[in-house]
């Protein structure tokens, strides 16, 4: 089990916690690019991929209280605004799956 650890702040937690969010959003950002992603090289091509997270534990800010969920997917896309997507560009998509602690 690999695990992403995720602060959010309370709006966001409490959307999720309530099972009304069921994704989670990142800014596609040189530091979202290297915390989320790899990349091979060969013969000069650069390939990335996502890394191999399995779960992501989400904190209520930077406090002991916390929420685990496998991870469904991985993607790079246009999310839901109303759960926090800018409408403008792309994010990483974190899809949840089921909730394990």
């Amino acid at each position: 089990m690999r695990t992403l650890f995720l602060p959010l702040k309370a709006k966001w937690y409490n959307m999720i916690e309530s099972g009304f969010k069921k994704e989670e959003y990142r800014d596609y950002k040189p530091f979202w690019i290297k915390r989320l992603m790899g990349f091979m090289e060969y013969c000069g091509v650069k390939e990335y991929y996502f890394k191999d997270y399995t779960h992501v534990c989400f904190s209520y800010g930077y406090t002991k209280r916390t929420m685990t969920f496998e991870i469904e997917s991985k993607s790079i896309g246009f999310g839901k605004q109303e759960w926090g997507a800018p409408s403008d560009k792309e994010v990483f998509i974190i899809k949840l799956g089921i909730r394990v602690k």
